[in-house]
């Protein structure tokens, strides 16, 4: 390209952007609101460039309502609704009736003698302890004698005077014993001393007196007193060769017999088997009357233990006197 074309192009490109810059100028002109009239036709006061703007009138707000204005509307009443149902009523079922329970068949009387009370007191509290009837045999002239019958009484176990009596071998039966060759008023007053001692008590059983029990005139002597005061008597039966039977029967007296030794061995089997000897005496007899000692220390908690059962199979348990004196015993 020659320098003649640029100059050219250069002054034609010159007219056409002042040409531009010119028709810009013009349209800005006409479109300023200044050229442009009011709606309604009317034109705009001009403002003075030198005064401030004024800016347009707000509209007015309303003032806020007071508080009084806000009242809470009417609760609109709504229809009463349906009172819930009770709650279902769930009656209890009836019980079921049982059929009641056989007795069990009555199998016999039980009486049981613990004798030689007074020893001590430690020796008796588990026989006091016994829940059903108890006989207590109490040996007189001992220290615990009289406090040893008062226990038992407090328990609500019958008291015996345990008597003690001459024995065939020679054996010391203890303080208050009646002896082969005393007269009848001897006898009498050492049997009544001895029951002033532990009294009242129930009856009496004799201690030893396998020597005593043989002769038939002391024995009526000794149950002639019994009758006086009310009391009932008991053999131990220390011999078989009793004259105790004789005896009463020639008072026209009813007296009690043992027929069961419970510890004459110590051992727990030994005296479960003893047990149960007085139990087949009871099915075949109608009542079974059992001496143990106090001073077995088994024998309390076996016949706690039993006791339950005795009465469960339909063994009844009484007291020595009420015994004779309903007639059980021959």
């Amino acid at each position: 390209m020659t320098p003649e074309d640029g100059i050219r192009i250069a002054f034609f490109t010159g007219i056409f952007i002042f040409t531009s810059v010119l028709v810009v100028l013009i349209l800005f002109m006409l479109c300023s609101p200044r050229s442009i009239p009011e709606a309604a036709g009317r034109q705009p006061a001009l403002v003075p460039e030198t005064a401030s703007a004024v800016p347009p009138e707000q509209p007015a707000q309303p003032a806020p309502p007071s508080p009084a204005q806000f009242a809470p509307a009417a609760p609109v009443e709504q229809p009463p609704q349906p009172a819930p149902p009770p709650p279902a009523q769930f009656a209890p079922a009836a019980p079921v009736e049982q059929p009641p329970r056989p007795e069990p068949e009555r199998r016999g009387t039980l009486v049981f003698v613990i004798d030689d009370a007074g020893n001590n007191l430690r020796e008796l509290e588990p026989f006091l302890r016994f829940p059903g009837p108890l006989t207590i045999a109490v040996l007189p002239g001992l220290p615990h004698s009289a406090e040893a019958a008062r226990r038992i009484r407090a328990a609500g176990k019958e008291v015996f005077l345990h008597q003690p009596m001459e024995a065939l071998g020679g054996q010391n039966p203890g303080p208050g014993a009646v002896y082969l060759g005393m007269s009848r008023e001897e006898v009498r007053a050492v049997i009544e001393r001895n029951l002033d001692e532990i009294g009242p008590a129930a009856g009496m059983n004799n201690h030893q007196g396998s020597r005593i029990t043989l002769d038939e005139g002391i024995m009526e002597t000794v149950l002639s007193l019994c009758r006086e005061r009310g009391i009932v008597f008991l053999d131990s039966r220390t011999i078989a060769d009793t004259a105790a039977p004789q005896a009463a029967r020639r008072l026209g007296m009813t007296i009690g017999e043992r027929d069961v030794f419970l510890d004459n061995e110590q051992e727990r089997e030994a005296m479960l088997r003893s047990v149960s000897q007085g139990l087949e005496k009871a099915k075949a007899a109608g009542f079974a009357v059992m001496i143990g000692h106090t001073w077995s220390p088994e024998l309390a908690a076996i016949l706690t233990e039993l006791y339950p059962d005795l009465t469960g199979q339909g063994y009844s348990l009484t007291t020595a006197s009420q015994l004779i004196q309903d007639g059980g015993a021959p």
